[in-house]
């Protein structure tokens, strides 16, 4: 298994917790109840394995290779698509936290930008993920010699071994929210 081959490995988990986050905002609606708990562990998922864990291997470990090493191209897709993808992802993050506050402290409007945030947050990573599975991951393992394939595969799993309990700890939270709401 490659470095870019763990990152597509990784997206599967991400895409779960997509459908999660999307059950989660039904059932909102339509108990008209919120979980905080849930939310959290949701938002604790999404900062701390697709973001922090995931995002970061993609950022640090690939895309800077890319942009180092593939030209206008690849400054092109990884600056002016990923990156600022990410980005997006991260502000409607935040604005689902902030909504979630609001919410807990009365502001009844508030659930719009929970629901909003959320499934906005999901349509993006659905997108983005199926963009980089398909175009972005294909075109780097196509046009990066394999020397530098080598070195993000080594930097890949050098991190993923560092940092293990991470994903084992998301994935066990990804576990416990599919048994609840499915």
């Amino acid at each position: 298994m490659s470095g870019i081959d763990l990152l597509i490995e990784e997206h599967k988990y991400v895409i779960r917790m997509l459908g999660v986050i999307r059950k989660v905002c039904l059932n909102f609606m339509d108990n008209k109840e919120i979980n905080y708990d849930d939310f959290e562990k949701m938002i604790s998922f999404v900062r701390e394995f697709a973001d922090g864990h995931h995002h970061k291997k993609e950022e640090v470990f690939l895309f800077n290779k890319m942009v180092e090493h593939l030209g206008d191209t690849g400054k092109n897709i990884i600056t002016h698509g990923m990156l600022v993808e990410h980005d997006l992802g991260r502000s409607y993050i935040r604005n689902l936290e902030e909504a979630l506050n609001k919410y807990k402290n009365g502001e009844e409007e508030a659930k719009l930008d929970i629901v909003a945030n959320a499934v906005s947050y999901t349509t993006l990573l659905e997108n983005h993920i199926h963009k980089e599975d398909n175009v972005i991951f294909n075109f780097a393992k196509r046009s990066l010699n394999e020397d530098i394939r080598k070195i993000i595969d080594e930097e890949c799993f050098e991190y993923e071994e560092k940092n293990s309990f991470t994903r084992e700890e998301n994935i066990g939270i990804l576990n416990y929210l599919e048994e609840k709401y499915n």
